[in-house]
Formats: structure tokens, C-alpha cells, sequence
């Protein structure tokens, strides 16, 4: 499967990254299929933060690409996908974490207050 992500470049404190299609399997900074555009956050100027091939990005989308939910972020600001659907999608999954982390917390409070009366008999 094919992932739209980014790539970490430049030095240490002054972060640029580059918008690649790449295998799911490879490591971060491993052989790219792609390069989609860049992304400079330290940039001044909000025009010079973005740069994206846009053409080449619906062509990977409409090939069966999965964005990472960073890049997905930045694709729904510049109006490459539905904001408003992606915003659902990103609510429904914060929502199904605060249960699971809820259920490891409860979970945990079980196994203390066994302990605890373990310990009592």
C-alpha cells in the first residue's frame, strides 16, 4: 500500500519536510516512490510555507494512496479533500481513544484494588 507522507530534511532545530508517496513499509527516511511537494514550517511568509504538485497528489489519491493524518491535515487547509468529512473522521478517532485509554485506566484501578485486597487477607 502506497502512503502520502512526510520526510524529515534539514538540520538539527530547523525542521523541512518533503511530501512523498512511499511504500507503507519503509522507514521514514527510506527510498521514496514520489516527491509531492514541501513543507517548511519556520517559514516567515505563509505563501512559502506549502509547496504541493497538486496534479501529482489527486493522481496517488485517486490510485488508492492513504495520506498520513498530518498530510491530511495540510490536504483539507488547501482544499485537496472534504474538510468537513475529514473533520468527522478525525473527531470519531480522538473520541474511540478517549474510551480505550478510559478502559486501560478502569482496567488498572481493578488490578490495584485486587492487589489491595489480596493483601488484606
Amino acid at each position: 500500500m502506497v502512503r502520502i507522507r512526510l520526510q524529515r530534511v534539514g538540520r538539527r532545530h530547523v525542521p523541512v519536510y518533503r511530501l512523498n508517496a512511499i511504500d507503507k513499509r519503509t522507514k521514514r527516511d527510506g527510498k521514496v516512490l514520489e516527491n509531492l511537494g514541501w513543507y517548511d514550517p519556520t517559514a516567515q511568509d505563509k505563501d512559502k510555507q506549502l509547496h504541493l504538485k497538486t496534479e501529482r497528489i489527486q493522481h496517488w489519491l485517486s490510485k488508492g494512496a492513504q495520506p498520513s493524518d498530518t498530510v491530511m491535515d495540510m490536504f483539507a487547509k488547501v482544499g485537496l479533500v472534504d474538510a468537513e468529512a475529514w473533520k468527522k473522521v478525525r473527531a470519531g478517532r480522538v473520541e474511540a481513544k478517549k474510551k480505550t485509554e478510559a478502559n486501560k485506566a478502569a482496567a488498572a484501578a481493578a488490578g490495584e484494588k485486587k492487589k489491595e485486597e489480596k493483601k488484606a487477607e
